[in-house]
């Protein structure tokens, strides 16, 4: 079949307002670019000409700001799910502006399918290659792509010949069955395959192929720095110790890490201890410090969702993809985030906190409790399911105006239940096998910073000695007022709220 070649402001035409629009893509990595800034485009136009226009916009996680940044300055999103890192549209979420639901990255594919979400007009969707009966091979990333491809009316293609077709088989591509249908998925390894290489997909559905050279919008992070530095290394040395006492199994587990700084500072202290023998990785981002541990030697395979690296690096990869072609594997988020395999493959989970309570419980995504950071992500998908799960983050933030550490979380994302370790740079709380007191001194001891104790401690003797856990409920949040009323939660006086 031959397909129509056009601009993205022709095939951007195509979508009317109050569609529902999927896009391919997981972190920038493999997400369109050239038709969602058309698209933002035919926002502005309409809305100076007087006409509504807004579209429904799912993803597979956040995007660049070719996408989510435009869109949102476009005023060109009604809602949107499930996730993102953009300012610009975290500010547009936080004013209101935007329906959001943040939504588990491993389900929302399976609940666009369900139906919950409404039905996708409009998949547009990064390729590297098209054949002419519908094979549609993806570029840095998986995404939801197959699972919107197949519901969605018509498919727009971005075909970017930034990405190499050496790339051409990393990915695996499985859609599995709805229940009661739902079987076991073939995972016993993360290198293991149980898929296709690429999307296959109905060629009537395209309606266009839009021909770019677009690098993906993927940022560099900070350089470490000596807190970042020191947590990662408190995460090896706490490992190894493990892996030493009989913990972890001698030939190591595979690691999900999230994405970030103090992510990279783990992932290279890992590297560098000489007692943690090579790991691989099954996670839903690779970042640029997995990639150098590869030629290293340390990270012997790497599954993955997406390729969430600096374009040098990824520049790298396709040039040796004679290397990287049996090091590493691209698959959707519904496979790369699921809990059957986390559980299955013994997942050790690294992921990072806003801020964590006297008891384990973590907040990931709400600052003070209502204003939106980016969203769950995948976190939860692997902290759940976990061999052992892993909540990294600073002490104080705002040079030490904010504490970490808290009395109580002003949004929980994963409860007490699902975390065992806590680790900031003052040290690691073990939570395994410790009553919610015995976690209060342990967290405030190991992990609170030294201004900070005193305080904790205080509300400890204020919250009941006899209790199961510990609350002063008027004074749980104090803290966080104090810190909206003055500025510097280490001006807290529990008596204004006992």
């Amino acid at each position: 079949m031959s397909y129509n070649y056009m601009t993205a402001e022709e095939v951007a035409a195509h979508i009317k307002d109050g569609y529902t629009v999927g896009l391919s893509g997981f972190t920038p990595a493999g997400t369109p670019k050239a038709v969602t800034l058309a698209l933002a485009k035919q926002a502005e136009e309409e809305h100076q000409a007087g006409k509504p226009f807004q579209i429904n916009l799912l993803t597979g996680a956040s995007t660049g700001q070719s996408a989510d940044g435009a869109l949102a300055l476009a005023h060109a999103l009604r809602f949107r799910a499930p996730y993102t890192t953009n300012p610009d549209y975290r500010a547009a979420v936080n004013n209101g502006e935007i329906d959001y639901e943040d939504i588990h990255l491993s389900e929302m594919a399976q609940e666009i399918r369900y139906g919950f979400l409404g039905h996708v007009n409009t998949a547009i969707i990064e390729a590297c290659d098209i054949t002419p009966d519908g094979k549609v091979f993806l570029t840095a990333a998986g995404g939801i792509a197959p699972t919107i491809c197949r519901l969605a009316d018509e498919i727009i293609i971005e075909l970017n010949a930034f990405h190499s077709k050496n790339s051409i088989g990393l990915h695996d591509v499985y859609e599995p069955l709805d229940p009661p249908y739902r079987r076991e998925l073939a995972i016993y390894a993360p290198s293991d395959r149980i898929g296709q290489t690429f999307v296959q997909v109905d060629p009537k559905k395209i309606i266009g192929i839009v021909e770019t050279n677009l690098p993906d919008e993927a940022r560099a992070f900070s350089n470490p720095d000596p807190v970042t530095d020191k947590i990662g290394q408190n995460v090896a040395d706490f490992l190894a110790a493990d892996m030493k006492r009989g913990k972890v199994p001698s030939t190591f587990l595979p690691l999900q890490s999230g994405v970030g700084n103090i992510a990279n500072a783990v992932l290279g202290a890992l590297g560098q201890n000489p007692t943690i023998p090579a790991f691989s990785m099954f996670t839903e981002v690779i970042q640029d410090s997995v990639i150098a541990l590869m030629r290293e030697g340390r990270v012997r395979f790497g599954s993955t969702c997406a390729l969430t690296v600096t374009n040098d690096c990824l520049r790298g990869i396709y040039d040796d993809m004679d290397f990287f072609r049996d090091r590493l594997v691209l698959r959707p988020s519904e496979i790369s985030n699921n809990p059957e395999l986390v559980r299955r493959l013994g997942i050790i989970s690294i992921n990072t906190a806003i801020e964590a309570d006297l008891y384990g419980n973590v907040n990931s995504t709400h600052i003070g409790g209502t204003r939106m950071m980016n969203g769950i992500g995948g976190s939860a998908d692997f902290t759940r399911n976990a061999y052992l799960s892993i909540f990294t983050c600073p002490s104080v933030a705002k040079g030490g105006k904010i504490s970490a550490i808290v009395p109580m979380v002003s949004h929980v994302d994963s409860s007490e239940h699902s975390v065992d370790i806590l680790v900031t740079e003052q040290g690691v709380a073990d939570l395994r096998g410790k009553s919610p007191k015995q976690r209060a001194q342990l967290i405030i001891d190991n992990c609170a910073h030294p201004e900070y104790r005193p305080l904790l401690r205080d509300y400890l003797l204020h919250a009941g000695a006899k209790r199961q856990t510990p609350h002063a409920i008027g004074a749980a949040l104090g803290m966080h007022v104090t810190l909206e009323k003055k500025g510097d939660m280490r001006l807290t006086d529990w008596s204004e709220y006992l």
